[in-house]
């Protein structure tokens, strides 16, 4: 053989080494498989249980809306729109609407607020924190059937502790279970005393993750507590704000224990004597197991459901453009933005 074909020969080994490498075993091609199909097997049993209990009643519901549908005869006729129409145009659910939003601005909002300052005192370093995060959840934890008989009683208008508490300052005994306006306050007190211990420990736990050197750098520049709160806290914590505030717009929209129990002495527990506090979910029960219409029940549920994704969807924009604006990292880069027009106006 020649130099020549030695070379030749030499020059080719690696290129016949690599055309002669073996496949990749099949144990890789399972292993890679694995890996890729695993984490959809791991969150497929939410996706089937959620298809189970809440997309497949939610389409059932749209289907008994478009028929009459009798709670002891079952299905009847088609009727399309006819039970949205027949809905749309009762005055009792136009009603029902009213009490709900006026329930749900005087509670969410005092809620909120009141959560707000619990979790920033809870976070500020008292003293036995843990009995006090523990204590703030104690009314959450007492069932809401509880809660009703108790401020029932505490609003009752015979002898109840609300009246005779004003009595005390001279104040006479008010209606609180006949007057509309009186009504919705005390539901609404209700609310809060479950729910606001709740949602300042959801705050609470955000707040822990803020880095404290934020408000160390905060504070050597000047800002007082209130000014660090709403500049660092609010901001920071936005997903979190966000989320509590979304959960409740849709408690709130759904409420139904509390008027239910609020007042069980007159027509039925359905809203009180002339419906003053009846809410939406009360005029649907009543639909489906006093008027046995569950067609009509339906629609009011499916309205009820695209009223509580509107309200949260505007909920989500409004909070997200707030806690945006008031963004220190927002703030900082536009200070930044100014800076160099100015640099380059000069």
């Amino acid at each position: 053989m020649t130099l020549t074909e030695e070379r030749a020969a030499t020059a080719s080994a690696p290129s016949q080494k690599t055309d002669a490498a073996p496949k990749r075993p099949w144990r890789h091609r399972l292993s890679r498989f694995d890996q890729n199909a695993s984490p959809y097997f791991y969150i497929s049993p939410f996706f089937l249980l959620f298809g189970l209990v809440g997309l497949f009643p939610l389409l059932y519901t749209v289907w008994v809306a478009v028929h009459e549908w009798d709670l002891l005869k079952g299905e009847g006729d088609f009727v399309g729109v006819g039970n949205f129409v027949e809905i749309l145009g009762d005055s009792m659910f136009w009603n029902s609407i009213g009490n709900t939003l006026s329930i749900f601005l005087l509670s969410a909002i005092p809620q909120l607020a009141v959560a707000l300052v619990i979790a920033y005192l809870l976070d500020r370093g008292l003293r036995a924190p843990t009995f006090w995060r523990m204590s703030v959840l104690i009314p959450f934890v007492v069932t809401p059937v509880a809660v009703a008989i108790i401020f029932s009683s505490i609003f009752n208008e015979a002898d109840g502790l609300a009246n005779n508490l004003l009595n005390l300052i001279g104040i006479a005994d008010q209606e609180w279970k006949h007057n509309t306006a009186l009504s919705h306050m005390a539901i609404a007190v209700m609310v809060n005393f479950r729910w606001t211990g709740y949602n300042a420990l959801i705050l609470l736990a955000a707040m822990q993750s803020v880095p404290r050197d934020l408000y160390e750098s905060a504070a050597l520049d000047g800002a007082g507590a209130a000014r660090r709160f709403f500049s660092i806290t609010i901001p920071t914590i936005r997903p979190t704000l966000i989320f509590v505030i979304i959960t409740a717009t849709i408690g709130g929209l759904q409420i139904f224990a509390e008027p239910r129990l609020f007042d069980v002495s007159t027509a039925g527990g359905i809203g009180g004597s002339d419906r003053q506090f009846q809410t939406t979910v009360l005029f649907l029960w009543e639909l489906a197991f006093f008027r046995r219409d569950l067609g009509e029940a339906s629609a009011v549920a499916i309205l009820l459901f695209l009223l509580i994704v509107g309200i949260g969807v505007i909920n989500f924009l409004i909070s997200r453009r707030i806690s945006t604006g008031s963004d220190p990292k927002n703030r900082a880069a536009r200070r930044r933005a100014r800076s160099t027009r100015k640099e380059e106006a000069r």
